[in-house]
């Protein structure tokens, strides 16, 4: 089967006051329709610089990104972003937004009464009938951010960047939003690519999880298949040992492998263009995020992995 993404020897420079800064360096990766592909990794590995690659926001310097066979080469509503910050336009209800999305792609191709239809619909996927006609300023951050997923679904994109979307949610509104994603995900068999610092939320939605090695010149470290069957439940899944070994090989490449030092860290970000990251496994989001919706510790060398933070 052809891939319907494929990055092949991707690799990037900045130019910075010091000179050249090389972010990435021979990514190759192969993404089939329907996948859930989450990128995880340490600050300053590129997985921002990856998406945006992939979104035609930044060219690559070395190889390149090819979807359905033609060259990416600039945006395209066929790559929707969802981003951490929801970015509605406050001006607007909840149904204006993803009106303007809806008439940019189709206009001239869907009537009113089909792009109405059409909005209301995607609108219905999240969750958000009943607020519609609310604006930004009178509704959460998790109806924001699900506002903000509904206006990239209803371009029905091929695949759909999600760049930490959400980071910024408290934990039971994250777990709440996760589970609603894996719905649509069942539904539309969406191809999605989404950046986490969440190991948990990374086993729990993804069909794959490609770790990056620590920047510069970052690339691909280790691709990890998770074999757990759909639809999941993150209750069932609470004493799954399967569930339990795929996050323990993310947590062993992120700190094992992988271990950023304070000065190799301090370096990086001196030299790098600034990308602020955080891995989510402390015990509070944990207690959310874990299938089993409960804090779990395994002595203390599991407890130093619970505490994962970079800066």
């Amino acid at each position: 089967m052809n891939p319907l993404l494929e990055l092949t020897q991707v690799g990037i420079e900045f130019s910075t006051a010091k000179g050249s800064f090389r972010a990435l360096q021979n990514v190759d990766l192969k993404i089939n329709k329907g996948e859930y592909i989450s990128l995880i990794g340490h600050s300053g590995c590129g997985k921002s610089t990856v998406l945006n690659i992939v979104a035609g926001l930044l060219q690559a310097t070395e190889g390149g990104v090819v979807l359905k066979g033609k060259e990416v080469n600039e945006p395209g509503p066929e790559r929707a972003v969802v981003f951490q910050n929801h970015s509605l336009l406050p001006w607007l209800s909840a149904y204006e937004n993803v009106e303007l999305a809806v008439k940019q792609v189709f206009r001239g191709k869907k009537s009113k009464a089909e792009m109405k239809a059409w909005i209301e619909h995607n609108l219905e996927l999240v969750h958000m009938t009943h607020a519609m006609h609310k604006r930004p300023d009178e509704i959460s951050g998790g109806m924001k951010q699900r506002v903000g997923i509904a206006r990239a679904l209803a371009m029905e994109p091929q695949v759909l960047l999600m760049d930490e979307p959400f980071g910024a949610l408290d934990a039971l509104t994250r777990a709440h939003l996760q589970d609603s994603l894996m719905d649509i995900q069942k539904e539309l068999n969406n191809t999605v690519i989404m950046i986490t610092h969440d190991v948990d939320e990374a086993v729990l939605l993804s069909d794959r999880i490609v770790m990056m090695t620590n920047g510069p010149a970052a690339t691909i470290g280790e691709i990890l298949d998770i074999d757990l069957e759909r639809p999941r439940n993150r209750l069932q899944l609470a004493d799954d040992p399967r569930y339990n070994h795929y996050r323990h090989q993310v947590l062993s490449f992120l700190y094992e492998k992988q271990r950023k030092t304070d000065d190799s860290q301090t370096a990086a970000q001196s030299s790098a263009p600034a990308e602020q990251t955080t891995i989510k496994e402390n015990n509070e989001t944990r207690a959310i995020n874990t299938p089993a919706g409960q804090a779990d510790v395994h002595g203390p060398e599991q407890e130093k992995l619970n505490t994962l933070k970079t800066a």
